[in-house]
């Protein structure tokens, strides 16, 4: 061993026998003694407490990696033979992982000046294999009659990933046949997963960046899809891609893992310096900040108060709590803006994506199931199957915008479901079962069915969305494009907007992103007895005029009542503050009554009843097709089956009217619920 790398080895045992805490602990022997009582494989060293001690040695660790970091590990493991010998028949490997590198390289920025260099880089982690078993030493047998020897190879080095085999016997120094020992290989878990740059952080019109990293032995597994991670390592030149064959001059690079730091803290990602903190905090004792807030969003489109106000809440939500039996209520809100071509709709959502402090936007044409889930890819090269995470998965945390959601196929539809609700996405495909974090407010918006809304019409019929996605929506709007007295106004201001007119008295997308992740970050109120009495009240009063008459449909159900709690709680985030109260309570109450108002409502008796959202058809259609079925039944157990001539003439006589009863029969014929036994004659579906 030269005299530097000597002096170095030398230098970096005195530091860890010496190095304290604040406490005056000596830190990393009594880390040394938990590996020693716990057979840990593993000893995690701050870079800033190694740079204090000897910058000379931190910064050669950090440049020259490839042979500081093996000499090091081997010093590691005689100071711990020292305390305990059994150890090292026990723990083949020990690693020195290194945290808090201040030499963050962006993915994009990554160059050849970076490899075979330590290096810290952050984004999402995106695919991950299974976990497999790499060789760093094996046992080769020389196939030759005079030596026949079994030895270890390579000796004193560890393998890298491809096998080179001797020239020479090491045993009797003769050329010859190696013939592998597969069961006294000495191997180590090995994984290899991709990290990808977080999808605020791509600029606009750009792909995002990857780049391959490899997880080994106890740091397997210790993250996945879905994580926001800081990984530090070796930048290295893939073995591989020096023997492929031909004279190919391209190398591709992966990142060899020291240590991983999965992102715990919400939000993270947007710095909010000390002065920033102050604004916010002086920003937040305005009596009307909640107004400002609202009126600063997408402050350039006219009017939709109540669509803006709804979009505020989404992004400021509401606080998720886990029960004592396990149970998690979601605390996100989830918004539907349902409108006429034209209403601003997109827009209005792009703005969401870019005030969030962490969001991915993407359109119902473009997403499939596994896109906005997950999904499980081959890769051509290797055949390894990797798990991808979906847009839902890597918004966790933030804000998944869906434009154009009415454009999604059914069946890609369905795999939002469990999203909304649970917050997880689940998937088992060629025999990877995995479960995910999707921990995402929802804010969506889509045409209605027939081009235009037609009010005529319930919500159902005029939304192409089965009702098990609509019930998930806290709140739903409906944009009306109707010629009317504000005509002047809107045509002023698109003309002022073209004209380079200056918006005033709003707050700035950059402090409103700040102002969002200090919110959602520091405060999480909890309401008071008076906000819980007016929720409490609203909710059993609206539910007694549904018990107090058999006629009237339900207007509130357990889940309105979830989302108002919701709801409430975003109110007082948008004021900063602890407590909930009762003027919190009587915003979300207002807005609600507006939503179940506007959207809630059976068109045909004019009564509110949230049973046209949370099953598709109001109570009095459903009564009518329980009339209607009734008929076919009495009609086909007589004559075998029901006409439809007579089924229309006897729904008249029960009050159902011909064009409604022809449309009835239609839905129950696609449901299932009545068959054709021949050309229009019915019988229902036993």
């Amino acid at each position: 061993m030269e005299t530097q790398s000597v002096e170095i080895v030398e230098r970096f045992e005195e530091f860890l026998r010496t190095r304290r805490d604040e406490s005056g602990n000596l830190k990393y022997v009594q880390q040394i003694n938990e590996m020693i009582a716990f057979r840990k494989k593993s000893l995690v060293v701050d870079f800033n407490d190694l740079y204090q001690f000897d910058e000379k040695l931190a910064t050669e660790l950090i440049n020259n990696p490839l042979t500081v970091l093996p000499t090091l590990e081997e010093r590691i493991i005689r100071v711990i033979e020292g305390s305990d010998p059994s150890f090292v028949s026990e723990v083949q490997k020990v690693h020195l992982r290194l945290v808090n590198v201040p030499k963050l390289v962006e993915l994009r920025k990554i160059r050849s000046s970076e490899i075979n260099k330590i290096v810290a880089v952050e984004g999402i982690l995106t695919k991950q294999t299974p976990i497999k078993e790499r060789a760093f030493r094996i046992v080769l047998k020389h196939v030759h009659p005079e030596c026949n020897e079994e030895f270890k190879w390579p000796e004193n080095e560890e393998m890298e990933d491809t096998i080179k085999m001797p020239a020479l016997c090491p045993v009797c120094g003769k050329p010859g046949q190696f013939d592998v020992v597969p069961q006294k290989a000495e191997l180590v878990d090995w994984q290899r997963v991709i990290i990808q740059e977080r999808p605020e952080e791509v600029p606009p019109g750009q792909i995002p960046r990857q780049l391959e990293a490899v997880f080994e032995d106890d740091l397997v597994d210790s993250a996945r899809p879905g994580d926001r991670v800081r990984f530090t390592g070796i930048l290295t030149i893939k073995q591989d891609s020096f023997l492929r064959k031909g004279s190919r001059s391209i190398f591709d690079i992966y990142l060899k893992v020291m240590s991983v730091e999965i992102s715990q803290k919400v939000l993270d990602e947007v710095e909010i310096t000390d002065e920033d903190k102050k604004k916010i905090q002086d920003m937040a004792k305005h009596p009307w900040v909640r107004e400002q807030i609202i009126s600063s969003i997408a402050p350039s489109i006219y009017n939709h108060w109540e669509i803006k106000e709804a979009i505020a809440l989404a992004l400021f939500g509401g606080v998720s709590r886990i029960m004592e039996d396990g149970t998690r209520t979601r605390g996100d809100i989830h918004v539907l803006i349902i409108g006429d071509p034209g209403t601003a709709k997109s827009q209005i959502l792009q703005f969401a994506a870019r005030t969030s402090p962490r969001s991915v936007y993407t359109t119902g044409k473009g997403a499939t199931a596994a896109g906005l889930t997950a999904a499980v890819v081959r890769e051509k090269n290797s055949g390894d199957y990797y798990l991808e995470a979906g847009a839902l998965v890597l918004a966790d945390g933030g804000v998944a915008v869906i434009d154009e959601i009415d454009k999604m196929r059914d069946e890609d539809r369905v795999a939002i479901h469990e999203a909304m609700e649970q917050q997880t996405v689940s998937i088992a495909k060629a025999g990877i079962l995995a479960k995910l974090n999707a921990r995402a407010t929802i804010i969506a918006a889509g045409n209605p069915k027939f081009g235009r809304y037609i009010q005529e019409r319930g919500v159902a019929e005029n939304i192409d969305l089965p009702p098990t996605i609509l019930s998930r929506f806290d709140l739903i709007f409906i944009l009306v494009d109707k010629p009317g007295t504000e005509d002047q106004n809107l045509a002023s201001h698109i003309l002022d907007m073209h004209g380079g007119k200056q918006l005033r008295n709003f707050i700035s997308t950059e402090d409103l992103k700040k102002y969002i992740a200090f919110a959602r970050k520091y405060i999480s109120p909890k309401l008071n007895n008076e906000a819980k009495k007016l929720l409490g009240d609203f909710y059993v009063e609206m539910r007694k005029k549904s018990s107090e008459n058999p006629n009237t449909p339900i207007l509130i159900t357990p889940r309105q009542l979830e989302a108002l709690i919701r709801i409430t709680e975003a109110y007082a985030r948008m004021a900063l503050k602890e407590e909930a109260g009762k003027d919190d309570a009587e915003r979300a109450i207002n807005i609600m009554r507006i939503f179940l108002e506007r959207v809630g409502i059976d068109v045909e008796s004019g009564t509110l009843d949230i049973d046209t959202i949370m099953t598709g058809k109001p109570k009095s259609a459903r009564e009518r097709m329980v009339k209607i079925i009734e008929i076919i039944d009495q009609i086909s157990s007589e004559k075998g089956c029901a006409k439809l001539k007579d089924v229309i003439r006897e729904s008249e006589r029960e009050g159902v009217e011909r064009g409604s009863a022809e449309k009835i029969i239609g839905d129950m014929k696609k449901s299932g619920l009545i068959y054709e036994v021949s050309s229009e004659c019915y019988k229902k579906v036993t």
